[in-house]
Formats: C-alpha cells, structure tokens, sequence
C-alpha cells in the first residue's frame, strides 16, 4: 500500500457523512486537517448536520448510492482512508424489507470495498453493530461472543463485516471493524421511523408528552457518546491491527429508568419487546490495550450535552404508546 508521511494532507472518504455518527467524523476530520469526500445519498442523511462545515475548503460532497459501484470506483482515486458507515438501520424496515437492507448493508458494502481495494487505500474502518450479537450469553459481551443475529438489519450489517474482514484475508485490504454499542449525541436520527431511545424521549420531553418506557425500564444500555465513538475510529484508522475487530462501548450499562431521571418527565410503559437483550454492555478490554482508547464523556455529560441540543428534534415525530404498537407490530408478529 501507498507510502504516508505526516506530512502529507491525507484525502478520507466518509460514506454516509451527512448522518449522525457521519457528520461528528467528518467535523473531526476536517478539523485534525485531512481532506473529506462525504458520499450520501440522504435518504437518511441530512445536509443540515454539515452546515457548519459546508464551506471548508477541505471538504467534498457527492451525492451518490453506494450500490452504483460504476461510479463508486471513480469516486475513490487518490484516497488513503475510507470510513464506511452508510447503511439502512433500524429494525422494523428490516423485517418488512428484508431484500432492501441487504441491497444497501450487504452490495452496498461489496461496491465500497471493491473501489476501495482497486484505488488502493491504506486503511478501511468498517461502521460494525454490536446487534449480531443478538442476546448475549455473557456480559459484558466481547468480541469471541457468539454471533447470533435476531432480525435482518443485526445479519445484513455482521455479512458486511464478513465481507471486510475476508478481503483482508483473502487479499490483504487493509481493513478493521468497529462494533458500536448505543451511540447517542446530537444529530442522532429523527426520521419517521420509531427507534433509538434519546430520539423518541426527547421529542416527547418537547411536545410535553410522557417518556414511553419499554417494559419496567430497568433494561440496561451501553450508551457511549458520539464524540467518543469517532476518537475510536480515527484511533482505529491510524493503527496497524488489521483484520481485526473491536467492540465500541462506554463499558459501563445505565437503566432507562436512570435515562428519565436525567430527563424529568412523567412515563407511561409499553409491552417489553422479543428480540431485545435485557442488557448490552461492551467489553472494551480489546480496543483499551490495543488501541489505547478509552470514552471520555461520562452518561450524565452526554445526557446533559443532548438536553443543551434539544431543539434539533422539534420536528421529529412525537410517538405514544398507540402509534408505537402500531409501528412495531411485525416486531411482535415475526419475532414473538
């Protein structure tokens, strides 16, 4: 692979750069003085969450699917890190379009890699979920856990990785994967569709409306704040441990019940949900020795960070306890 110094400006591609996670890397990035080409195609994505950055002179912005492996392969000439993160999430989407997910999540990731590969590059960070994990038989769950995927999205994203771990074996790419554990920050999603708990509480925190808690809320997440989540991936992106596989995670499980104490606001509960965990919990023994990271932002920084950002989800739907059943009803149907 290509000879780097350090003093060379490096060129980076983020695809999926105008998401969430996307657009704290590409803050960072451009930020550290690397140049970044976002590839989105914003089905998702928002070209909101790179105003802030949208006139530096170091950054690019393609509008493109990352299935077009035709023009995937032009758009990565010249590239010496890829950061891979556009993908379809979300759990109910995925049992109702199975073929769609593995269209974006699965191909999608096989053009990437392939242009990736051909270009050259010196590092590729695949975006993994800790969702193949399923429900975890230990915890916290390191990376040797048995991989046992519980609904579409979980399989399409661990087949992504599959296939970016095998090009490293097979033809020496130089690849790593990163399982993320519950991100939460600002700029978290606020799309139609029911998921991610901060998203769904918050919005209800604005419209005065009761915080719906899954079951008696005393399930525990790993939640690891966004700003640490791309420390990790920068980190990963400088190392030399190729083909290999990190979990991301604070470490360290909070209840929703805790969540709401933060928040403040009155709660009414809805029907605990198959195919969940109970707990998630990372263990990050891996990435701290290896990698020497660590998170920096405590739970109750993040949740105070979010709470100083809440009116970025005034226009996101506001979900109760009937249009949640509603929503997750294939949920009960498939995985009950």
């Amino acid at each position: 692979h290509k000879d780097i110094t350090k003093t060379m400006t490096l060129n980076t591609i983020v695809t999926g750069g105008a998401g969430f996670i996307g657009s704290h890397l590409v803050e960072r990035l451009l930020a550290d003085g690397y140049n970044v080409a976002v590839l989105d195609n914003f089905s998702t994505g928002r070209l909101d969450n790179l105003s802030h950055v949208r006139n530096h002179d170091g950054l690019t912005i393609h509008e493109a699917d990352i299935t077009d492996s035709e023009l995937m392969q032009g758009l990565f000439v010249g590239v010496d890190w890829v950061f891979h993160l556009a993908a379809l999430a979300d759990i109910v989407p995925s049992i109702q379009n199975p073929l769609y997910y593995h269209r974006t999540n699965v191909d999608g990731t096989m053009a990437i890699v392939e242009a990736a590969r051909k270009s050259d590059v010196n590092r590729f960070v695949y975006v993994a979920s800790s969702s193949c994990y399923g429900i975890p038989a230990s915890y916290p769950t390191s990376e040797s856990e048995l991989i046992q995927p519980e609904y579409p999205y979980a399989l399409t994203k661990f087949l992504g990785e599959q296939i970016v771990l095998h090009w490293h074996k097979v033809y020496g790419f130089p690849s790593i994967s990163l399982r993320l554990f519950n991100v939460y920050g600002p700029r978290s999603r606020t799309s139609g569709t029911y998921g991610a708990v901060f998203g769904v509480f918050l919005a209800q925190k604005l419209a005065g409306k009761p915080f719906t808690v899954v079951g008696d809320g005393n399930q525990t997440r790993d939640f690891t704040f966004v700003t640490d989540v791309v420390d990790a991936l920068i980190q990963a992106a400088k190392s030399q441990c190729l083909g290999e596989v990190f979990n991301i995670g604070s470490g360290i499980s909070h209840s929703v019940n805790e969540l709401v104490e933060l928040l403040q606001g009155e709660v009414v509960h809805i029907p605990k949900r198959p195919g969940e965990p109970d707990i998630t919990l990372a263990d990050t023994t891996k990435i701290r020795s290896k990698l020497s990271w660590k998170p920096q932002v405590s739970f109750e920084q993040g949740v105070q960070i979010m709470l100083e950002n809440i009116d970025y989800w005034r226009k996101a739907p506001v979900w109760d306890a009937n249009s949640i059943a509603k929503a997750t009803k294939e949920w009960f149907a498939y995985l009950g």
